[in-house]
């Protein structure tokens, strides 16, 4: 049974519009095309697949969530392939195992119910664990040396947009810029009945996308991140989290374009300390053979693998907190 009210023709498009916007300024015509259709491919194929999918019953919030986060990772993957000075020639291989990876831990992780959160993270950590590996394969093979393989590797294009966005925001701030009122009419209040006029402030497109995802979030949770807040930004989070149509007034366009801002917004974990990290992945691996961690983690690569084995001993190793937290989410949840 086809998912209703799943149009992945025109959210493709939507969402390929969107993202022709946000191609560097310094791609050729060509780079720029390739970033567009590929985005656009992989975006119908995938909308294509989950609408006609009869075993899986998503829903088409669901369908256009899958869909949502291929079109993201295919547009920052097709910049890091750009850039990385690959040959041209080996760009569809590489990008067809990112959509591919994507596509199936995605419909996994949404049939087994998992947080939002969660799914986003297993994505992130696997999407950037197929990269690598392809890029790694070419060198094995010969197609690449040892010194564009580590150039390669080092491209991210959505941790650059983090850090433009983050200088960006602090530059406004020192300013004096970003005003903390809601883009409304005279007299009128979030909760009202009129539309969330997004386009008039990135501030507030990026405080009604919080709200957005705070809604689907544990309430406790919520109030946790809240607390770190500047409270005016807080109020009017609350208040559009209080308008039961909000999912509705946000454009799809919208909320993809704030995804990558939501972080800058969110305050940046105080936990993600290298104890901790090490007391975490020793809990989730406790009472695990070493015969059974090493088969578990036989298809990683060598870092993860010394990261979780150095903990296993009390140590740390060097690999950078966020990714370490993700590296243990993810054992945590093949446990």
């Amino acid at each position: 049974m086809a998912i209703k009210g799943f149009n992945y023709q025109e959210f493709a498009q939507n969402l390929t519009q969107q993202a022709s916007e946000l191609v560097p300024k310094d791609f050729t015509e060509q780079e720029r095309q390739y970033v567009v259709n590929t985005l656009m491919n992989f975006s119908v194929l995938a909308g294509e697949a989950l609408y006609n999918d009869k075993e899986s019953n998503f829903t088409a919030e669901q369908a256009m969530m899958i869909t949502q986060i291929i079109a993201e990772w295919a547009f920052h993957k097709s910049v890091d392939l750009i850039r990385s000075k690959i040959p041209q020639e080996f760009w569809d291989s590489i990008m067809q195992k990112i959509a591919f990876t994507i596509f199936e831990i995605a419909k996994q992780t949404f049939k087994q119910g998992l947080q939002q959160d969660q799914i986003l993270q297993l994505i992130e950590h696997h999407v950037k664990k197929t990269y690598l590996d392809a890029i790694s394969e070419l060198k094995e093979k010969g197609f690449i040396d040892q010194k564009l393989m580590e150039f390669a590797s080092s491209q991210s294009n959505i941790d650059a947009m983090m850090q433009q966005m983050s200088d960006e925001q602090a530059a406004a701030e020192q300013q004096g810029e970003g005003q903390q009122k809601i883009a409304q009419s005279p007299g009128q209040s979030p909760d009202s009945s009129s539309s969330v006029q997004l386009g008039s402030s990135s501030k507030i497109m990026k405080l009604a996308t919080v709200a957005l995802l705070f809604q689907k979030m544990k309430q406790e949770k919520v109030q946790t991140i809240l607390d770190k807040f500047n409270p005016d930004d807080a109020g009017i989070v609350i208040k559009y989290m209080k308008m039961p149509d909000l999912e509705a007034r946000v454009s799809v366009p919208t909320t993809l374009k704030c995804l990558n801002e939501i972080k800058i917004n969110l305050p940046e974990s105080r936990e993600l300390s290298p104890g901790k990290i090490v007391s975490k992945l020793q809990k989730v691996t406790e009472g695990l053979k070493k015969e059974q961690l090493e088969q578990m983690l036989k298809l990683e690569r060598m870092k993860v693998k010394r990261l979780v084995f150095n903990a296993l001993e009390g140590e740390y190793y060097e690999v950078p907190p966020k990714v370490a937290n993700i590296i243990a989410t993810h054992i945590e949840d093949s446990v």
